[in-house]
């Protein structure tokens, strides 16, 4: 014979008795409250807390498994919604107020241009071409990424083309696109793909054919190509080569040194149109 269990009340329910214990804890529980468990019964909190500890699937950035792109559907509409204003104001005067403009962001602080300037367009074909690629790549990058590390990616990617741009056109200059930020995206891919070993030859062939057009073309601004493409290809190395235990940390780190690099160069080319302006600084501002 075996000594039964010797009734209580339910620990959430007090005003009923009980005979039944939960198995990981051992506190009493009622009908209501017990569930079922490979071997007896257990409380609600231990069901919960067992939940919780269960790791969920991610990325191999360790970004949350997605289902839908949602932020390269939700660039494209701010681009595209962007564009139409641009179009209905004028586009070169929305260029002049917010596009890449070296002098303006030296002599008036104008920082926003280093940002700003990624979701002007100078024409139709300007922008279609663009978007085009932003669907055709985004959605794998931002499945490999998840949702967050891809949106930092295009954004810094963006600056980083921005900052490029700055660093190396003329301070006359005056340019506007997404090309960093795609430029951008593409370096990710082949970043990311050799990551997973996927087979990138297509984003290779695509790459090359754009960087020969950038060169070649009247009016193209390749720096901002050029720099996009580093910076792209630096955050995704950043986000998919870190060992799982140390990932978080070296992400931030990267993340954080990307930024500061960023910056420096900035303050740097600044320093430098300011000395080389001063004695016309008056004609900007």
């Amino acid at each position: 014979m075996t000594e039964a269990q010797p009734i209580s009340v339910c620990y959430r329910h007090p005003e009923r008795y009980t005979g039944i214990r939960c198995t990981r804890c051992n506190r009493p529980i009622c009908n209501e409250c017990m569930v079922p468990a490979p071997v007896g019964f257990q409380c609600p909190e231990c069901v919960a807390g067992a939940a919780a500890q269960v790791r969920q699937p991610t990325t191999v950035a360790g970004g949350a498994i997605i289902a839908k792109p949602m932020v390269t559907y939700s660039l494209i509409g701010i681009n595209v919604a962007v564009f139409l204003v641009q179009f209905a104001v004028g586009i070169n005067a929305v260029a002049g107020d917010w596009g890449m403009w070296p002098a303006g962001i030296a002599m008036n602080g104008e920082w926003w241009r280093l940002g700003s300037a990624a979701f002007l367009h100078g024409s139709f074909l300007h922008i279609a071409f663009n978007m085009y690629v932003l669907f055709a790549l985004g959605p794998t990058l931002e499945r490999i990424l998840g949702h967050y590390r891809y949106l930092l990616l295009y954004v810094l990617a963006a600056i980083g083309g921005g900052v490029a741009s700055y660093l190396f056109s003329d301070v006359r200059t005056v340019s506007v696109g997404a090309s960093g930020a795609i430029f951008g995206l593409m370096g990710a891919l082949v970043v990311a793909g050799r990551r997973l070993r996927y087979d990138v030859t297509q984003v290779l062939v695509l790459l090359g054919i754009n960087m020969v057009i950038g060169f070649i073309a009247p009016g193209v601004d390749w720096r901002a190509h050029l720099g996009g493409l580093v910076t792209g290809a630096a955050v995704a190395a950043i986000m998919v080569f870190p060992a799982r235990r140390h990932r978080n940390a070296v992400q931030v780190s990267g993340i954080i040194g990307v930024v500061l690099i960023l910056a420096a160069l900035t303050m740097w080319r600044t320093a430098q149109i300011n000395e080389l302006l001063a004695p016309a600084s008056s004609l900007f501002t």
